[in-house]
């Protein structure tokens, strides 16, 4: 199945699940993850209506946090304060942008995800022109329904360091046959 054709799947599947419930899940599960890691600088996002609600960890763990800002081709980070509607849709910050190597946590969202890491997003590529150059720890968030075997890839997919699901927090399993390869799910 190609990309488009899986978004489409993805999304239907997101309209079907219990947003709120599975946001809620994922957070129990993250949160000791979180604590034992010491992060201290982490990159949320402001969720879309088919991504999971992560932004309680605000009020339930002391870090100091971040949202992303679309800006020309890429991503820029912004500390969390006042909001305004962005040109997606999602709330965006309107805090003067920071250097991204301040973080050593970025929270990923996606459609999709497999279990290499790959994500699938909405086709913009603005997370993985970003995830190019982040040195901090990243980690995709995605309800276990919409965690797939393998999804396609492109030569410019980023994958994540580790995966959250309802069912809990672990790395993910890598590049199973090379970077950037074409294959199906």
């Amino acid at each position: 199945m190609d990309k488009a054709a899986l978004r489409k799947k993805a999304k239907a599947l997101w309209r079907t699940l219990d947003r709120k419930a599975l946001s809620e899940a994922v957070l129990e599960v993250l949160l000791p993850w979180i604590r034992a890691g010491g992060f201290g600088d982490i990159l949320l996002y402001h969720p879309l209506p088919h991504e999971l609600d992560l932004l309680p960890l605000l009020e339930r763990y002391p870090a100091r946090y971040y949202l992303p800002k679309v800006a020309g081709e890429g991503l820029t980070v912004h500390p969390f304060g006042p909001l305004l509607p962005g040109p997606f849709g999602p709330l965006e910050p309107t805090t003067p942008p920071v250097d991204p190597r301040v973080l050593d946590l970025v929270v990923v969202p996606g459609l999709a995800f497999d279990r290499q890491g790959y994500r699938l997003g909405h086709g913009q590529g603005y997370y993985d022109r970003f995830l190019k150059g982040v040195r901090a720890t990243t980690l995709g968030v995605v309800p276990e329904a919409l965690l797939f075997p393998r999804l396609p890839r492109d030569p410019w997919d980023r994958r994540v360091d580790f995966l959250a699901t309802e069912k809990g927090v672990f790395p993910a399993l890598g590049s199973d046959d090379g970077e950037g390869e074409d294959g199906g799910c």
